[in-house]
């Protein structure tokens, strides 16, 4: 099925446990269980080294200088690229110092290292023993030995619903160069590089590759020469932690950045395909495609793949490689099987990882994960990490089925309608058997698989009505293989009615060649059945069918209808409170920080993608899941980046926050869907916890006004302020907590949210606003939370261009209560602009 439904079902057998393997002993007859560690250094990777070194070029009088109205005020926003690359020896060098210290501290005994990390960790995964990886960790060199594990995956139209085409793309001079001279690094499931989102001579304008990327392209042969070019300016694969636990397969998984899934393929596209790609599926035009910034490059890390979704050490390996490449922005559709363990979600390999890449200057994006509704099931954790929830937007395709008795049953499927004036006989598959003693031998011959099975006679030029039954779900039945059957049987159409067992269940559109249906209601399908039933005539004598009475036609569903309301946050968004830690205390962080459109996205599809039966060898295909709402802000963010080249990462996610709108089209609270079955009637207005601080509104993002800004500082002043925090921090990133004289709560973070998990009576935080506009002066206002009384001083004041004003938010608890309540703060510039500052405060004790 062509949706993220199926992978979440099949990567739910990879959700428990640690993959093993096993490594014979040279010595010994007995197998010794192994399992991959990463195992990190205490010296400090490449990329801190340039960052000091930098500090250092700057204090000699060589770094980048500001007018003196504004000298020492954007130092924190304007933060110089990396716009060079340590030597490559020196990773040939940390990597022989590696292989000696595992050669000194595992004498004799056997080893596989997989890879060496050195630009954003220093250290390396090991395929070893408990008792060795004990070895390793007891070394003076040793910092932290942490356990692998697996982790998953998590347009035509969406362009012009965020306003794109009138606002952000023309503000930069247009589509063909909107997001010019960014590089945006995908960690996924690869890319096929044949597809035309992924071309670079569609324009006639230069297309240089960044001077700043230095990545390289694997050459393989499903990836050959020649696959990259000026726009897919990077590709790589990292499959080492897989391989070794004996799971890789080379046949679908291929080893080599070659999409084998589709997913890489869809969110590469989603955030920087092409401009004006005709969206053709099953022989109907959908459309023109666009990423989001069709001119910025796109480099692809493949750590993810389509048969046992991924690993950590694998992912660490292609986030590490991107970094040194020089890309600009991360987008990772991707999320772990379970919560970190430890005293703290955030610490863990690939967050940590993702510190240093914003360390070094690279906006990060993750996908909140599908495990939505329920509060607490958010898979992404820290605040450096910028993390999106899903959301609808305004287009659907409706279909339906019109019965003889004049009732019309709605239904979905990519589909022509059958001939407007014409009424079709319904023929259900279990009564157009050729013999009686099928449906004895074949429980699911209704799901219509096999055309030998029916009589072509009765069939031909009539309706044929097929099961749709969970097999459908696990990829047993497919819906192509049952139009395939209706047109060697010459049927009119096919409808597909819902399996009574299948409860609640929600279908994406599938394209169908032929006139076609898919009832997704199990009580629709029942009106279905027994008008269908009444209408049989009957012998006397026999029962047997003597006359097919039902009749219907199909209305269509190949054009788009843009009325409804959106957008709103889907059920299966994950949904905050953060979670702290394993026990799953709130952390005093707000997520998701935003939604984007994540529902019906059409986007690029690999040639051999598997991930949706029903897209196969299609070039689009329509997928729903946060794995699409990432990638849209991933393309924004490279608009902010090419107009404020110098925004740090916290910059830039505090312009797409505070601008974010908090309305649906037509002028209401955006709500959010809170159940699995019938989602549209089980909904109320979305709070912070489902949407953050609201849906992107990408033009406003580039000219915030204000920015909230933070540092590597900062959050390394907010993880050493975390209780028992300081060994764990060393390890991690080799640095002493003592180093930081002061420490600073989550809720003290300069974020564009304020969020309190517990307000003992009384709690007063601060907020930096920075000025990247011209002279302003602001007006300040608020609601306050229920349950709390807010006060923030001053409520006016004027700030230059590239000025700092501090803001002080006092609340007090006037109540005792458990609920989790919300409330806003605005600045209303007199130029124009406004900010919106979430509140969230959960337990109050007055």
């Amino acid at each position: 099925m062509g949706n993220f439904y199926c992978l979440y079902l099949v990567l739910l057998l990879f959700c428990f446990g640690f993959f093993v393997n096993t490594l014979s002993q040279a010595d010994s007859s007995s197998d010794a269980i192994t399992a991959v560690y990463i195992v990190s250094l205490k010296q400090a990777p490449a990329a801190h080294y340039f960052e000091e070194q930098l500090r250092r070029h700057n204090r000699h009088g060589h770094g980048f200088h500001h007018n003196s109205s504004s000298s020492g005020r954007l130092n924190r926003l304007h933060k110089p690229r990396n716009n060079s690359r340590y030597h490559p020896s020196s990773g040939s060098y940390i990597s022989r110092v590696h292989d000696s210290l595992l050669r000194r501290a595992l004498r004799g005994e056997k080893y596989l290292k997989l890879y060496s990390y050195h630009y954003l960790i220093n250290g390396f995964a090991v395929l070893v023993t408990p008792e060795q990886a004990n070895k390793l960790s007891k070394r003076r060199e040793v910092a932290n030995v942490v356990l692998d594990f697996s982790v998953r995956t998590a347009t035509t139209h969406t362009p012009q619903f965020l306003g794109l085409p009138k606002g952000a793309w023309s503000q930069q001079g247009g589509y063909e160069t909107a997001g010019e001279g960014i590089v945006i690094g995908f960690i996924d499931t690869g890319i096929d590089p044949t597809h035309p989102s992924f071309a670079d001579d569609i324009s006639e304008h230069s297309y240089p590759v960044p001077a700043h990327f230095s990545g390289v392209c694997e050459v393989t042969r499903e990836f050959p020469s020649g696959s990259c070019n000026r726009k897919l300016v990077g590709a790589r694969h990292f499959a080492a932690s897989a391989i070794t636990r004996g799971i890789f397969n080379s046949s679908q998984d291929y080893a080599s950045p070659f999409d084998g899934d589709g997913h890489g393929t869809h969110t590469a596209s989603v955030a920087a395909g092409n401009h004006g790609i005709p969206v053709v599926v099953a022989g109907h035009h959908f459309g023109n495609a666009s990423g989001m910034a069709p001119r910025s490059h796109i480099a692809v890390y493949k750590a993810l793949y389509k048969s046992f979704g991924g690993f950590a050490a694998d992912v660490v390996a292609g986030i590490d490689q991107a970094a040194q490449d020089g890309i600009d922005i991360i987008s990772l559709s991707i999320t772990p099987n379970r919560r970190p363990p430890g005293i703290a979600t955030f610490f863990n390999p690939i967050d940590m990882a993702l510190l240093s890449a914003v360390k070094a200057g690279i906006f990060v994006v993750q996908a909140a994960g599908n495990t939505g509704p329920s509060p607490k099931s958010m898979s992404s954790f820290s605040p450096w990490i910028f993390t999106v929830g899903a959301a609808s937007h305004d287009r659907a395709y409706a279909n339906s089925i019109i019965l003889g008795n004049n009732v019309t049953i709605p239904g979905v499927g990519l589909a022509p309608g059958t001939d407007t004036d014409q009424m079709y006989t319904l023929i259900s598959a279990v009564h157009a058997l050729c013999n009686e003693t099928i449906l004895a031998n074949d429980m699911y011959v209704g799901e219509c698989q096999d055309s030998s099975n029916f009589n072509e006679e009765l069939i031909q030029g009539n309706l044929l009505i097929c099961s749709y039954s969970i097999r459908f779900v696990l990829g047993l039945s497919t819906i192509k293989q049952a139009l395939e059957t209706a047109k060697n049987l010459s049927a009119a159409g096919v409808v597909f009615y819902m399996d009574p067992y299948v409860i609640g269940f929600q279908l994406n559109p599938t394209p169908l060649e032929i006139p076609g249906i898919i009832i997704p209601s199990p009580d629709d399908s029942k009106i279905l059945l027994q008008y269908y039933n009444s209408s049989l005539e009957r012998d006397g004598l026999s029962r047997k069918i003597v006359r097919f009475g039902a009749v219907a036609s199909i209305s269509g569903g190949l054009k788009a209808n843009y009325s409804i309301t959106a957008p709103k946050v889907m059920y299966y968004s994950a949904r905050g409170p953060d979670p702290e830690d394993s026990s799953l205390d709130d952390a005093d962080i707000m997520k998701p920080n935003l939604i984007a459109p994540g529902n019906l996205i059409w986007a690029a599809w690999s040639s051999l993608g598997t991930d949706s039966v029903e897209f196969q060898g299609e070039s689009f295909a329509m997928m729903s899941g946060t794995s699409m709402a990432a990638p849209h802000i991933a393309g924004l963010a490279a608009l902010i980046k090419q107009k404020f080249p110098h925004f740090s990462p916290a910059a830039i996610a505090s312009a797409l926050s505070t601008t974010a709108s908090l309305y649906d089209k037509s002028g209401g609270p955006i709500m959010a869907q809170r159940a699995y079955a019938n989602p549209d009637v089980n909904q109320s207005p979305a709070t912070p916890f489902d949407m953050g601080s609201g849906f992107v509104n990408a033009t406003a993002a580039l000219d915030p006004g204000l920015i909230l800004d933070s540092t590597y500082e900062d959050y390394m002043s907010f993880l050493c302020g975390i209780n028992g925090s300081g060994p764990v921090v060393l390890n991690y990133t080799g640095q002493n907590c003592w180093v930081y004289n002061s420490t600073i709560g989550s809720a003290d973070l300069n974020l564009p949210s304020i969020t309190i998990s517990r307000l003992q009576q009384s709690k007063t935080v601060e907020r930096t606003v920075t000025n990247t506009a011209g002279n302003e002066t602001y007006k300040v206002g608020w609601s306050a939370p229920y349950g709390v009384s807010v006060k923030v001083t001053p409520t006016r004041f004027f700030i230059g261009t590239g000025e700092k004003q501090i803001l002080t938010i006092m609340f007090n608890a006037t109540m005792n209560n458990s609920v989790a309540s919300f409330g806003r703060i605005g600045l209303f510039g007199d130029q124009g602009h406004k900010l919106n500052i979430p509140l969230s405060v959960i337990l109050k004790f007055s």
